[in-house]
């Protein structure tokens, strides 16, 4: 497959495509006169999309979110649609609510006209769930099971919800893994690229034919510490959990391996931390036998897919490199950290945390 196609067919048109930027003005015009709310348009950082912090003139905060001009509307509406059910379906999850326009839309078509063309953003606007975030904050046992036992919620949360854009293809999601072998000429590193080719290998020859046959839902597909708050007075509290960007119908393992990732210490305890997660999540959801024993492989792919696809988008668009980048170098030593386990240890220990031996 040569490197376009794969861009297109891969990476998808949002990850290959560079933002069309517009200015705050923009911004508090389109708020104020789609959906009525006068106030300052805060920049945020976004891997691909462009949002905006809004205060509002009588102090209420919310999110804009401006879709990639590559992303499909339909995309959009899945997400929007997916924090509507879960609304529904669980009320105490703190995850954004949506903000009807004034014409009642959730979802709107943005009509851009610019030097490079004319295209089309899907907006939408959200609540700001405020609180601390998690990467800046000191990590304990209790917030990781308060992190398992959210994210298990959210998956009970989203079980019976369908859409026809649910299984668009995304780059992030684990099932995929394998075809980012493509990215591993983009790592400078010889080192490295061995580390993330061996574990290609290990993906391919433990997990890759187990995943269509495992049970599989909508899930959040990105539980990282930039996308969640914890209650400042209480950090042990889950606060919120944001940006369903990456949000897919996948295997439900997928979404419990993702959230361990970035929980994996060092040394020979390096998935007793990551297992406290996974702990606390089976609780909520009992995991299968087979579920558990595909974590590591699954851990695993995450920080590949991690250090290939960031790798690959900051040498694209290096001014925006610092925000992608952000969780490269903790994906590598993620990687290292489970070289130096065995499969079988590592599958012993998340086994223990799941009371199944």
């Amino acid at each position: 497959m040569d490197l376009d196609n794969f861009e297109q067919e891969v990476l998808n048109e949002s990850l290959s495509s560079a933002t069309h930027e517009i200015s705050k003005v923009e911004a508090e015009h389109i708020v104020a006169s789609r959906y009525g709310i006068s106030g300052r348009a805060l920049p945020l950082s976004s891997e691909r999309d462009q949002n905006f912090k809004i205060v509002a003139t009588g102090g209420a905060e919310y999110i804009f979110k401006l879709s990639n001009a590559g992303e499909d509307f339909s995309v959009a509406q899945f997400q929007v649609e997916a924090l509507l059910h879960i609304s529904r379906a669980d009320a105490h999850l703190p995850v954004p609510r949506v903000i009807a326009s004034l014409d009642g839309q959730t979802c709107l078509s943005i009509p851009f006209n610019t030097l490079d063309g004319n295209f089309i953003r899907t907006a939408r606007l959200l609540s700001f769930l405020p609180g601390v975030p998690l990467h800046m904050v000191r990590r304990t046992v209790t917030q990781r099971r308060a992190l398992g036992t959210v994210l298990g919620q959210l998956g009970l949360a989203l079980r019976d919800f369908s859409h026809a854009a649910a299984g668009h293809k995304l780059a992030w999601d684990i099932k995929n893994v394998g075809e980012l072998r493509e990215l591993l000429s983009h790592i400078p590193s010889s080192s490295h690229r061995d580390l993330a080719q061996y574990f290609f290998e290990n993906f391919e020859e433990n997990a890759a034919a187990h995943l269509p046959s495992l049970r599989a839902q909508v899930v959040h597909n990105d539980l990282n510490p930039y996308n969640v708050v914890v209650d400042a007075g209480d950090q042990d509290r889950v606060a919120g959990i944001f940006d369903f960007g990456d949000m897919v119908y996948t295997s439900l393992i997928n979404d419990v391996a993702i959230g361990a990732c970035y929980h994996v210490s060092t040394g020979e305890r390096a998935l007793e931390t990551a297992a406290e997660f996974v702990g606390a999540y089976h609780a909520v959801v009992p995991l299968e036998p087979i579920e558990v024993d595909l974590l590591f492989d699954l851990m695993a792919a995450r920080f590949l897919a991690t250090v290939a696809i960031t790798g690959w988008r900051a040498a694209r668009y290096p001014q925006n490199s610092a925000y992608i980048l952000r969780n490269n170098p903790s994906a590598w030593d993620g990687l290292e950290n489970l070289n130096s386990l065995s499969r079988k240890q590592a599958q012993s220990i998340l086994r223990r945390a799941c009371n199944m031996e």
